[in-house]
């Protein structure tokens, strides 16, 4: 098979979650076990930075691994799911992993893979414990996909773990209650192992501080450690004063995420640099401020707050649940106060978003769409749902009709914002920033 036969089959005799949902879910790690078994066990190779949350991982994975590539060491990175092509999932030092790694791997493990059944998720884990292997990384960031305690990349030993914060997101797979989540967050804490907690509440400190008890570690509360206020930005580039509240020295920062939600990953990817420097990764300052600077370039990030048009400004962001989606509507309140707003607006079915919904300003124009996705929650019955709590708009099958329709409702200073849904932004055709730039 080539490269395009390869990633056909993949998507169609494996379980994928991020097409059809919980059925792919495998709450064991059982294959993930076997796979890597049969494969020497190349997760024992690489040393790793594990990281889980239910916001905020993508990001602090992708500035973590660029801190770490900029500093010169090569550096693997995976994280879930893709945007535009699969091979985003796995990279070493911004490069995605070859199409010839997928091909020959998948080829591989097809004997086996027809005995044991693994998910999409579970293969996809695998490959990148063998790819980061066989290359040699000094060391990998690896994102949790869902949970933590059962997801399938829980069975490497890292030398650090980071979980960003905890919200209601998943809750038919993880528990509808803070307490049930922050549990299977914390499952990826290990023995002896130094902990990063980027945002907590009185709901999940206890959970914590009871899992890390268990594993003998005192975890690190990130949220208390810097004080950060944002202080310029332009189209491309934010910039904060950080003041460390130990010995209240201050310096400044420039991040190319524009989210203002970037501030709560800035401080946990900042308590994670101390301690990569204890742990015999030290960066220097000024390759720490080039890499946030230079995160996208670095690791080809995309989604996050991008802002690919003006006139009417035009925003991407991946935001999905009640955090994201109120960060994303406090952010444009800030930032673009006194105009109107144009929400193209596409879920899953599988999550309860009456709640998400009523987040929205009514005073704004809707455009309800879906992915072409098994998960997808159909446009006409997100369109009446929307409907009926006074969010008024059209609905189209496609997301690049439901742009277009945007764009000729919107005078020159209104603000177009899609959002809600990895694979809505995933089939958004032009313009969207390239996974793969060129460096």
């Amino acid at each position: 098979m080539n490269y395009e036969e390869t990633i056909a089959y993949l998507f169609a005799q494996l379980p994928m979650f991020s097409r059809i949902g919980a059925a792919a879910y495998k709450a064991d790690l059982t294959n993930t076990t076997v796979l890597c078994n049969a494969l020497n066990n190349p997760q024992h190779l690489f040393k790793s930075i594990h990281i889980a949350g239910t916001n905020g991982k993508g990001s602090t994975s992708h500035m973590l691994a660029a801190m770490l590539h900029q500093q010169g060491y090569k550096t693997g990175l995976y994280t879930s799911p893709h945007i535009k092509d699969f091979r985003e999932r796995i990279r070493i030092n911004g490069h995605p992993i070859s199409k010839e790694f997928v091909i020959d791997f998948t080829e591989k493990t097809k004997t086996l893979c027809s005995e044991i059944k693994p998910s999409f998720f579970e293969l996809t884990v695998a490959m990148a414990f063998e790819y980061f292997a066989v290359n040699k990384v000094d060391i990998a960031v690896i994102e949790t996909g869902l949970g933590g305690r059962l997801d399938s990349t829980n069975i490497i030993h890292p030398i650090l773990s980071v979980i960003t914060n905890i919200g209601m997101d998943h809750t038919n797979l993880l528990g509808n209650t803070l307490e049930l989540i922050a549990f299977e967050k914390a499952g990826i804490i290990k023995e002896n192992t130094p902990v990063i907690i980027g945002e907590s509440l009185p709901q999940t400190k206890p959970v914590f501080e009871s899992k890390a008890m268990d594993m003998n570690v005192t975890p690190i509360y990130a949220e208390t450690l810097y004080q950060i206020d944002k202080i310029d930005s332009n189209q491309n580039i934010a910039a904060y004063k950080v003041t460390d509240t130990s010995n209240l020295h201050s310096e400044i920062f420039e991040l190319d995420l524009m989210g203002a939600y970037q501030m709560k990953n800035l401080k946990t990817v900042l308590a994670a640099e101390k301690l990569l420097h204890q742990l015999g990764f030290p960066i220097s300052n000024e390759n720490e401020k080039y890499a946030l600077a230079n995160v996208k370039k670095l690791t080809g990030m995309c989604g996050r707050w991008d802002v690919v048009g003006h006139s009417p400004t035009i925003i991407h962001d991946v935001g999905h649940n009640k955090d994201g989606i109120s960060e994303i509507i406090n952010q444009l309140k800030r930032d673009y106060p006194n105009t109107h707003y144009h929400f193209v607006l596409g879920f899953v079915h599988d999550k309860d978003i009456s709640e998400v919904l009523s987040l929205f300003p009514k005073d704004a124009s809707y455009y309800f769409t879906n992915a072409h996705i098994p998960r997808a929650l159909p446009f006409y019955a997100l369109q009446l749902m929307g409907n009926e709590i006074g969010l008024l708009g059209n609905g189209f099958d496609d997301v690049n009709m439901a742009i277009e329709s945007a764009k000729q409702n919107s005078k020159s200073n209104d603000v177009i914002v899609i959002c809600g849904s990895f694979f809505i932004i995933a089939e958004i055709k032009a313009p969207i920033p390239n996974p793969f730039p060129k460096r």
